[in-house]
């Protein structure tokens, strides 16, 4: 019993060094101006716009946050920004929810029968996996949180416990709509492999339930719109629904897209940090996973398969459980705690984007303090347009747009304050759109420019001034 709680200690103090390492790693890229109005600015002008009590339309998209995803947990993220809002309680959130995931993994392998040295080196393996680091630096995403949540209800399902179990894939599905898609495969798997039918139906109708009345029903209704990510399979449709019938009637279509060499690079990149241990036998542990590694692999969109972006995350609570149950039977090529971080860390120095803060994040640095200068002459909180990286730094307002070369007519007097980085225009725009705007601007009499000094220039609206 004295091994157990030192080795759960051990673990809370890696859990406490893990978060705040994530931590510091989200908010230094943000500070470098390597964030996005999307996703980031997308999330706190949302979440911010619910505490302070107003309908939550994010300008940089033009619709109610609800119509993004059907993610109603930023109503729960909304309480902290009650005490004060800030963008860093996001960051707060991401990386503690990713670095929690090692909490109920440590548990489950218990669980299994594993041994207490090989449960610490499972927990580790979790957190050197790739896509926790990298998904952590990409700017915000709620699903983070359901990371933890699903490995937590699986561990609830083996202790029979209905409560928890409900309460954590509930709030998974209030995470982003597609998660019902793992929650209701997760609901097979617990019927079929787990014996747990009751848990296992109960997962089933919800998850099927949910993603019914989200795509059907709230999406539209707050957005206009199907889902956006319908665009990404629009080889098969144009809804979602339609997509789902193409997929049994046509399955001919996907067929070009499953079988592609970006697909099999991506299946090696997501197996290669837990290869050492999985076996036939422990496949049927990656059940619930397959419908997002499916989406990912029939997707026409290149983020979906990498280890960069957060779109395989829901795979990696069963990839976690593959691991345990491979190591439970004694098979693996790997046993040791040692051997096991071994493996995780050199995976983790080949596929973590770590080296990105001394290159690809240092890009802004040579007008750094100028875009700072001008930003804290923002002092109301009027109406701003900004470039895509700067916009994440100025979200709390009403109305906040990002420069875009798609959308060239953007009306220019709806705006208080106009920030521009003609050296770095940012993503979606180019020096000479940005040059364009400076040029247009300083042509109107409406507009004053109030700060310019290293190719960052601040135009205020005069009716601000009035």
């Amino acid at each position: 019993m004295e091994n157990k709680l030192i080795c759960s200690r051990s673990l809370g103090w890696i859990l406490c060094i893990s978060t705040l390492v994530l931590f510091i790693c989200s908010s230094v890229r943000h500070e470098l101006f390597k964030s996005n109005a999307f996703d980031l600015g997308i999330f706190d002008q949302a979440i911010y716009l619910i505490s302070q009590g107003k309908e939550p339309i994010t300008t940089i998209q033009g619709f109610h946050i609800l119509g993004d995803h059907a993610a109603w947990i930023h109503y729960i993220l909304a309480l902290p920004y009650k005490i004060y809002p800030s963008v860093y309680w996001l960051f707060i959130v991401q990386s503690l929810a990713l670095a929690l995931g090692a909490l109920p993994t440590w548990y489950l392998a218990i669980q299994a029968g594993l041994k207490e040295s090989q449960a610490m080196g499972v927990a580790i393996a979790y957190l050197l996996y790739p896509v926790v680091f990298n998904a952590n630096l990409f700017d915000f995403h709620p699903e983070v949180i359901a990371v933890p949540l699903l490995l937590a209800s699986v561990l609830a399902a083996r202790q029979k416990k209905i409560v928890w179990f409900s309460i954590s894939i509930i709030l998974v599905l209030g995470c982003k709509a597609v998660l019902s898609l793992t929650v209701a495969a997760m609901g097979v798997w617990l019927i079929l492999c787990e014996k747990r039918r009751s848990y296992g139906f109960l997962a089933v109708v919800l998850g099927v339930f949910w993603f019914i009345i989200a795509t059907k029903l709230i999406i539209p209704a707050f957005s206009g719109a199907e889902a956006a990510a319908v665009g990404r399979y629009s080889y098969l449709g144009n809804s979602v629904f339609g997509i789902a019938k193409n997929l049994i009637i046509q399955p001919e279509l996907t067929i070009g897209k499953i079988f592609s060499l970006d697909n099999l690079i991506y299946l090696i990149f997501l197996l290669l940090p837990f290869i050492w241990s999985l076996s036939f036998a422990s496949f049927k542990e990656l059940t619930p996973a397959i419908p997002c590694v499916a989406l990912n692999l029939i997707a026409d969109y290149q983020p979906q398969k990498d280890l960069v972006h957060q779109y395989s995350l829901p795979a990696l609570p069963f990839l976690i459980l593959a691991v345990i149950y491979s190591l439970a039977l004694g098979k693996g090529w790997l046993q040791t705690r040692r051997a096991i971080i071994v493996w995780s860390l050199i995976t983790f120095l080949c596929l973590a984007k770590f080296t990105h803060f001394a290159s690809l994040y240092l890009e802004f640095l040579d007008n750094w303090q100028a875009t700072r200068q001008a930003m804290a002459l923002v002092k109301s909180q009027g109406s701003v347009y900004t470039t895509s990286q700067i916009a994440p730094h100025l979200s709390h307002r009403d109305l906040i747009k990002f420069t875009d070369v798609g959308s060239p007519n953007q009306d220019l007097n709806i705006f208080d304050y106009v920030l521009l980085n003609v050296r770095h225009p940012g993503w979606a725009s180019n020096k000479e759109f940005a040059t364009n705007l400076v040029n247009q601007l300083t042509n109107k009499s409406e507009f004053k420019l109030e700060y310019k000094d290293n190719d960052v220039y601040l135009f205020t609206n005069k009716k601000l001034r009035d």
